[in-house]
């Protein structure tokens, strides 16, 4: 018996959850193995991959991350993985990986995900090598961006606040004021540009799940800024309707507007609420050290 492809793993998977309980993620890879593939070998249940982890574990968990991507589970809490409606009236006992990648649900996502950068999965049948690794890591990055974003929806709303200003920090502005927790005037945070506290930017953060930002969310930032500074930076994990951009278009201030997606290329860029976790070398040939033979 060959190791699944991660594909391969979709309808263990659902046949795991079918039957509508709510499972730790580590607890389903289990029974996904004890099911399913009871006819490994011991070396195969511990081979890892090159960044160490278990390799089967790993082809189960992006068979889990691409389900969730396509509709057909959900993550209700960390960690806790569910069938949702869409994977239980999967009745077929095959579901390809071309299946998921076309559902409405996948599409949906990687239209929203790559708005900015069109880095939707590569179909490239004759992908050179280095092609195969920039798609990987990619997929990679995509991955966790959607996992932190989800994280940050459901953090509590104060700490939301503190990950925006340590963000900002991060990116090379100044020290930052945590404001009172109420009573604040629509203002969450202040940046100091310079030491002395004479250039300010005002920071608000919403952690929304569903709910846009609206323009009253941008008129109530405008009026706590007035009078003290001219610059200000709206936060949230959401997204901004119309109504919003155009009120921070169209105002005297400069407001800058991150919404989730921003907001998570950020954090990843500048490791916030992420961390490094392998270094790949890749090798080339040294010309210069064969110059003199």
């Amino acid at each position: 018996m060959d190791i699944p492809k991660f594909h391969e793993t979709f309808i263990p998977i659902l046949r795991v959850l079918e039957n509508g309980e709510t499972l730790q993620s580590r607890e389903m890879y289990q029974r996904v193995i004890d099911q399913f593939y009871k006819g490994l070998s011991k070396e195969q249940l511990e081979e890892k991959t090159k960044s160490g982890d278990t390799l089967i574990i790993n082809r189960i968990a992006w068979g889990k991350s691409y389900l969730k991507k396509g509709g057909y589970i959900e993550f209700p809490k960390r960690g806790l993985v569910k069938i949702t409606e869409k994977g239980k009236n999967q009745s077929s006992n095959k579901l390809t990986l071309k299946q998921v990648e076309n559902s409405e649900n996948f599409l949906e996502f990687y239209t929203e995900e790559n708005s900015k950068n069109e880095s939707v999965p590569s179909k490239i049948s004759n992908a050179s090598p280095q092609d195969l690794i920039d798609e990987g890591f990619n997929s990679i990055d995509i991955q966790v961006k959607d996992e932190l974003l989800e994280k940050l929806k459901s953090i509590d709303p104060f700490y939301f606040e503190k990950v925006i200003l340590i963000l900002l920090k991060k990116m090379g502005y100044g020290d930052f004021i945590e404001t009172a927790k109420t009573g604040d005037g629509g203002i969450d945070g202040i940046i100091n540009e310079d030491k002395l506290g004479l250039d300010k930017i005002y920071i608000q953060a919403k952690r929304y799940g569903e709910n846009k930002v609206r323009e009253k969310d941008i008129r109530n930032f405008i009026g706590a800024m007035s009078g003290d500074t001219q610059k200000g930076v709206f936060v949230t994990t959401s997204n901004f309707d119309k109504g919003a951009i155009k009120k921070a278009n169209d105002a005297h201030h400069t407001i800058i507007l991150i919404d989730g997606l921003k907001l998570v290329d950020l954090m990843h860029q500048y490791i916030v609420g992420v961390q490094v976790k392998t270094v790949y070398e890749v090798k080339e040939l040294d010309h210069d050290f064969f110059d003199g033979e």
